[in-house]
This record gives structure tokens, C-alpha cells and sequence, in this order.
């Protein structure tokens, strides 16, 4: 069953994301990461949403999103995203 990871975030640092950016997109292909969703235009339809930016990352599992978020390679690129934007960012199951 895929699984994907969602982040929602707002960019403070723009020069500190772009290199998170650039460093991010190797670390996905070991665990069969994919983009979905990469930021772009987004409307709210209903309720609130916090956050300008939106990604949504596609695996071929849970085991396999959970194994990029926790490998050395995400590890020592994360305190990028996260010293230059804030936000959330979850693991959903998708359907089976």
C-alpha cells in the first residue's frame, strides 16, 4: 500500500530552503520517493490552511516513507527545511 508524506510549510529563509531543495531530491530515490505535489498555486476551498507551500510525497509504503525520513541522507539535510520554513509534516496511508 503507498504511503505519503505531506508536509505544509511557510518559507522564511528562502536562500536556506533552495539549498534544502536542491539536497533533498537524492535522498528520496533509495526509498522510491516521488513528487506529487511541489508547491504551486493552491486555493482553499473550505476552513483554513496556515501554510503557502504544500508537497505531497509518494512510496511504494509506510516502511519505505518512514525508512527516508529516518536514513543518515534525509538526517543530514533536514535542519535545513526546518531552519528555514515552519510547518507540519505527516505520513498518511494511502488506499489499499
Amino acid at each position: 500500500m503507498k504511503a505519503y508524506v505531506i508536509a505544509v510549510e511557510t518559507i522564511h529563509d528562502q536562500p536556506m530552503f533552495d539549498s534544502y531543495r536542491q539536497q533533498v531530491m537524492p535522498t528520496l530515490a533509495a526509498f522510491g520517493g516521488e513528487f506529487v505535489v511541489r508547491g504551486g498555486a493552491l486555493t482553499v476551498l473550505e476552513g483554513e490552511w496556515p501554510h503557502a507551500r504544500t508537497v505531497i510525497i509518494a512510496f511504494p509504503s509506510r516502511a519505505a516513507a518512514e525508512g527516508w525520513y529516518a536514513s543518515p541522507a534525509y538526517q543530514a539535510v533536514i535542519g535545513l527545511r526546518q531552519g528555514s520554513s515552519t510547518g507540519s509534516l505527516v505520513i498518511v496511508d494511502g488506499p489499499a
